[in-house]
């Protein structure tokens, strides 16, 4: 038989195999043009007498990285994989799925469906999809209770792990692993099948009684009950009851329920706008970075120190003050000590990281470090004369960052001879753990300065997501106008507590009174202080946080901020004195108290947040609305099945929401600043 061709799936005859090979670059994912040639090649090679096995296997790096997903908005085109797979299934040829590379989801369960599974050493295979707000819609579930224990069929749903195929072949996942030559290998093993053997007709195989159980029940608590964790416990312990064609039908059943949900759009969403800022915001030109200096040995210089000593990259940390230099270095050993005790390091990695950080004595020793990172107090003044002497005391072609949170970058860049070197990088708390990486553009920043900001987040394994110039840039100012509604919420009546606990039921990871608390209050303190000279006198301002802040209540780390904490508790307890400074506000203000519904909490922080989203688009302090969206659920705790701001905006009623932005500016009075919602519902 000569070569054939359907689309992107190609066949060739070598002896008495088929070959199918699939040629969907770059990671070969599931499409209906796909899915048709594989049905079209299998049910070639099926009537073709000299052809005794046929084996499906990928071109380039990979089998099936999974499913398109932009397939999955409405409905599903034909021929779907449940298709595929049972025509691989009537096939009375043994078909054999040749694995290499990351084989998750769909790709999986294609494997999962023919009849035996060889892998390339190094690949790994997996269930993702709960992280996309759905479970496993062809047999995912289910095939793999023929082949593991139904409670370990229900962790590989339920936990999107990657699991490397030496360990899947040890499970009895994959049949074989190879080192070399997939397709030889792939050829070889598919012609010593012996028959048939089809996964879903095989009995599901037992284990300890209650075992299932328990572990539902802890994966279930684990994950918060979301949809999509339920319906994984479900669709497994369904599979263990009823016959495989029922259990399969139910299994289809949720995962289109789910994957037609406004939860799983909102994670899709979110996968897209990661994909497109990891496309805009990646280095033109190479770059290497392979030591750094770190100016201020403070929480965030230590920790900025860590994640890169942790990503491989030599540091010298350096403070005005040597010995905290020093401090800050012992206090990371002390660290990875307890990890080591702990058996969640090796003890030769932590001498190499270890190894890697030196605290320097003073700026002179980051005279040949690849980028020079400030991390100093916040303070134009301070800021501008560590940048100067970094200046001065490195290479030309060394990048410059500061790590500001607020300060305007362009006025600290004007205080250099060659201000194209500075670049934003700011990092959030805790610096070796945050998934963001807030990469500031300023008016004269070079492309080669952007070029290393990129790098070095993907060296630290981080999403650059690029901001403009402006106080607070894109994920401070975001949070400053959510934040400062809800004081105002207080001011009118709310009890911090309960506003925390409409928006924590929300989804919010934790209100904003118990995260200002956590942080340290003093931080946004700072930033206020600066302003308060421009602050014009006919602006509503909530005073309670700073005078918090003048009664020495910073939060946590003294015990007391807008909440009480005991000795060596995190836990937040409502405080008397608190709601007495409250009240004495109101009465200054002549603000008469009302209830407030969680509703009415929630609805009005959305706005507050939609409103700014709307503002930093129009001014192009954001490139695209998918990067807002992608900062407040990956850095400020915001529910990513609500999708983010503009995600959720776009999903509401204009009209009410032009009514509720109206109602906001009324409430707020002077200085609110309208944006133009309708931007958001065209992004």
């Amino acid at each position: 038989m000569e070569q054939q061709a359907w689309g992107p799936v190609s066949l060739t005859v070598e002896q008495d195999v088929a070959v199918l090979v699939i040629d969907h670059p770059p990671v070969n994912a599931s499409t209906a043009e796909v899915r048709a040639g594989l049905i079209a090649g299998v049910e070639a090679a099926a009537r073709d007498a000299l052809v005794t096995a046929v084996a499906i296997i990928g071109a380039g790096g990979h089998f099936v990285s999974g499913s398109d997903l932009r397939e999955f908005e409405g409905t599903l085109p034909d021929p779907q994989l449940p298709e595929v797979i049972a025509a691989i299934e009537r096939c009375p040829k043994p078909v054999t799925a040749a694995l290499a590379g990351a084989t998750l989801g769909g790709g999986f369960e294609l494997a999962l469906g023919c009849d035996g599974r060889i892998a390339l050493a190094g690949g790994v295979i997996g269930l993702p999809e709960v992280t996309l707000g759905m479970i496993p819609g062809a047999g995912g579930t289910q095939r793999t209770l023929r082949l593991v224990a139904p409670s370990r069929a229900l962790e590989l749903a339920t936990s999107s792990e990657r699991i490397a195929v030496e360990r899947a072949r040890d499970e009895g996942i994959v049949d074989e692993v190879v080192l070399t030559s997939l397709r030889e290998e792939a050829i070889r093993f598919t012609r010593a099948l012996r028959g048939k053997r089809v996964l879903r007709e095989l009995p599901v195989r037992t284990e300890e009684p209650g075992l299932l159980e328990a572990t539902a029940r802890r994966v279930i608590a684990a994950g918060r009950a979301r949809p999509e964790i339920v319906a994984a416990v479900g669709a497994v312990l369904t599979g263990t009851a009823v016959s495989a064609p029922h259990a399969l039908a139910y299994e289809r059943a949720e995962f289109n329920r789910l994957r037609t949900g406004r939860g799983a759009a909102a994670l899709r969403h979110l996968f897209f706008a990661r994909t497109a800022a990891r496309k805009a915001n990646r280095p033109a030109a190479a770059c290497d970075i392979t030591h750094i200096g770190v100016v201020g040995a403070g929480t965030m210089g230590a920790g900025i120190a860590r994640a890169f000593v942790e990503a491989g990259v030599e540091v010298t940390l350096v403070d005005q003050d040597p010995a905290a230099a020093r401090r800050a270095v012992e206090a990371l050993g002390g660290t990875y000590l307890r990890m080591v005790s702990d058996r969640r390091l090796a003890a030769g990695e932590a001498g190499k990281r270890l190894e890697r950080l030196t605290a320097g004595a003073d700026l002179s020793d980051l005279n040949d470090v690849d980028l020079a990172v400030e991390a100093v107090f916040e303070d134009t003044e301070v800021k501008a004369q560590v940048l100067k002497e970094l200046e001065n005391i490195t290479a030309p072609a060394t990048t410059l960052a500061t790590n500001t949170s607020y300060l305007d970058i362009d006025e600290l860049a004007s205080s250099l001879v060659d201000p194209s070197r500075l670049v934003g990088m700011h990092f959030f708390n805790p610096a070796h753990r945050s998934a963001v990486l807030e990469t500031v553009r300023g008016a004269r920043t070079s492309k080669a300065a952007m070029d290393v900001a990129f790098t070095a987040a993907r060296i630290l394994r981080k999403l650059p997501i690029v901001a403009g110039v402006c106080d607070g840039f894109i994920g401070n100012r975001l949070y400053n106008a959510y934040r400062r509604q809800c004081e105002l919420m207080v001011e009118e009546g709310a009890a911090p507590e309960n506003v925390d606990a409409a928006l924590e039921q929300f989804g919010f990871a934790m209100g904003p009174f118990a995260v200002g608390d956590m942080s340290g209050l003093d931080i946004a303190w700072r930033m206020r202080q600066r302003h308060a000279p421009d602050r014009d006198p006919r602006e509503r301002y909530p005073e309670i946080v700073d005078q918090l802040c003048e009664l020495g209540r910073l939060g946590q780390k003294t015990g007391a901020g807008w909440y009480r904490y005991e000795p060596g508790s995190r836990t937040p307890v409502p405080d008397g004195r608190v709601a007495e400074l409250i009240d004495n506000s109101r009465q200054r203000k002549g603000i008469t108290p009302r209830a407030f519904t969680a509703d009415e909490i929630v609805r009005r922080a959305l706005m507050a947040l939609a409103n700014e989203a709307a503002l930093l688009l129009a001014e192009g302090i954001a490139d695209r609305a998918g990067d807002i969206d992608l900062m407040l659920t990956l850095a400020y705790g915001f529910p990513d099945r609500v999708g983010g701001i503009t995600f959720w905006a776009r999903g509401e009623d204009p009209v009410v929401l032009a009514d509720e932005q109206r109602s906001l500016g009324e409430v707020t009075g002077w200085g609110f600043s309208p944006g133009r919602l309708a931007l958001l519902a065209e992004a």
